[in-house]
């Protein structure tokens, strides 16, 4: 039996990774998670592991680079220029921009382009409202800024216990009605690290965040999941939850 999660009230794709989010009405979801999420990543030269991308946990200030602009060439919408944190608009895939970022963070780095996009564990983040809030009376912050979070799908489900995602696990969560309808397989808990406490309007940190989600659950908040069928979501929409089948 479907179980009705309330309805999505926050939508936001993250065109470079670690760099902020651009928040949306709507979006479609593809088969590598929202068209445009995550499709550029800042790759450290001379790393030769299997995961070479700069990320804000090693430069927090990469949360203040903002993604701007339309590519009108693109399938997908992706940006054009980035909006450093001293107000410079430039371009993407400019020299300039590596060198900022190099100078900045001390690390030299190259931005790249990946297709399918650069993803952690899966293509698609979820989480509920009631969480975040939770975790934001722990932490004393009642006001927790969602940002910090950088989920693609933020669900609101009224005064609904913290946590709730964990029972999801297994399940499959149905993005409005009908045979067309997005749908996403849930597949593991999001396992939080440090990018938690950096303040999206600062870069500055705050570790109570963290701490106060490791208290709570074990350092895990919200979940990841994998696309069934691709389909359009926006802001509002009804969520259902098809939970995994008991034997």
């Amino acid at each position: 039996m479907a179980i009705s999660l309330g309805r999505v009230c926050d939508l936001v794709r993250y065109p470079v990774k670690s760099m902020a989010g651009v928040p949306t009405d709507s979006a479609h979801l593809g088969w590598h998670g929202l068209d445009g999420d995550r499709r550029y990543a800042l790759r450290r030269i001379g790393d030769d592991s299997g995961f070479p991308w700069l990320q804000a946990s090693r430069f927090a200030h990469l949360v203040l680079y903002h993604p701007i602009g339309h590519d009108e060439s693109s399938t997908e919408p992706l940006p054009t220029h980035v909006r450093t944190p001293g107000g410079e608009e430039l371009e993407l895939r400019s020299r300039a921009l590596q060198t900022e970022i190099s100078e900045r963070s001390g690390i030299g780095v190259e931005v790249m382009r990946l297709r399918q996009g650069v993803f952690d564990d899966a293509s698609v983040s979820v989480i509920n409202a009631s969480t975040i809030s939770g975790i934001g009376r722990e932490a004393g912050e009642p006001e927790l800024d969602r940002r910090r979070f950088r989920a693609n799908i933020v669900l609101d489900n009224g005064p609904a216990d913290t946590f709730l995602e964990d029972e999801w696990i297994g399940g499959t969560l149905v993005f409005g009605e009908g045979e067309q309808c997005a749908a996403v397989s849930v597949t593991m808990r999001d396992l939080r690290c440090v990018m938690l406490n950096i303040d999206p309007d600062s870069g500055g940190q705050d570790p109570r965040i963290m701490k106060s989600v490791v208290r709570l659950n074990g350092n895990n908040a919200g979940v990841y999941g994998t696309v069934l069928q691709t389909g359009n979501i926006f802001v509002g929409q009804q969520v259902t939850l098809i939970p995994r089948a008991r034997r």
